[in-house]
């Protein structure tokens, strides 16, 4: 009975704010549409029509086309899915390595702790974007390295949410009575720590989403990201600059849709947070 009393609290603090419903809405219609976008594309992104090159948007192509032929609102719907589970698998996965290791290095503190900080912090003095190309510039084109560039981005934020409340969860009374009976670190780590700090977690998580999203898009802008012809936003507004006098259509929707994907996932955030916040419970 207590948990769906929290449950139903959650939800009406959720949907009582405006702005994070909206942003969960946003967020669940790029999924759908990501996730569908083969079936919703209207034509083949990767055909090509010389003879319909830079043609502006009108019924048969709603977005226009692009210097090729190529229908622009099919390439923004496929751009849309790449880029889109690009994003989630490097967040995913900058969270599973990033949080376990600021959790270790709180937990274990010491020389571990010192180490992996400061190996972290030498990361994060870089700029997202100049780090990212460092990255592509070793590894190479491709939408396995872009993920790998962006998740390696992800890990120390993670670890800094992961470090910091474990360094006073850790001195808790339960923690100290866990260690007393001889439960190990990683059981400790997993079953104590975690739960504590997976809130934050899963709320920073929908933020940098939109970070992740825009970091593919600045990458493929900057010609590292995933190559030609594979559509994705980043490169489809980087050719685009190219024709803004004659079809500012080609980079305009693509740079729309990373819009709509960065505040979605924002707004989404804004809503987990509050849902998150202790003080909920407090009322």
């Amino acid at each position: 009975m207590q948990r769906l009393s929290k449950g139903r609290k959650l939800l009406k603090t959720f949907l009582r704010n405006r702005t994070s419903f909206i942003g969960a809405c946003m967020s669940l219609a790029l999924i759908i549409i990501a996730i569908f976008s083969y079936w919703l594309a209207p034509y083949d992104p990767l055909k090509q029509n010389v003879y319909h090159r830079l043609t502006p948007p009108e019924m048969i192509h709603i977005f226009g086309t692009d210097e090729y032929g190529r229908d622009v609102f099919s390439r923004v719907l496929t751009g849309a899915r790449i880029s889109l589970f690009v994003g989630i698998v490097s967040v995913a996965l900058g969270m599973i390595i990033g949080t376990m290791m600021g959790m270790v290095a709180g937990y274990a503190g010491g020389k571990l702790e010192t180490a992996i900080m400061r190996f972290l912090d030498i990361m994060m003095s870089f700029p997202d974007e100049v780090f990212g190309v460092m990255v592509m510039i070793v590894l190479g084109p491709g939408m396995l390295n872009v993920i790998i560039a962006i998740t390696i981005l992800m890990i120390p934020r993670f670890a800094r949410v992961g470090h910091a409340p474990t360094l006073g969860i850790k001195e808790m009374d339960h923690i100290v009575s866990a260690k007393a009976i001889g439960a190990g670190s990683g059981r400790i780590i997993i079953r104590h720590i975690l739960p504590n700090i997976f809130g934050d977690v899963l709320v920073m998580s929908s933020l940098w989403l939109g970070t992740a999203i825009r970091l593919e898009a600045s990458l493929s802008f900057l010609g590292v990201g995933v190559p030609p012809p594979t559509p994705t936003l980043g490169n489809m507004v980087r050719v685009g600059v190219d024709f803004l006098a004659s079809g500012p259509w080609v980079s305009l929707f693509a740079g729309l849709a990373i819009l709509f994907a960065v505040f979605a996932f924002n707004l989404l955030g804004d809503g987990l947070r509050d849902i998150t916040d202790p003080k909920l419970y407090a009322r």
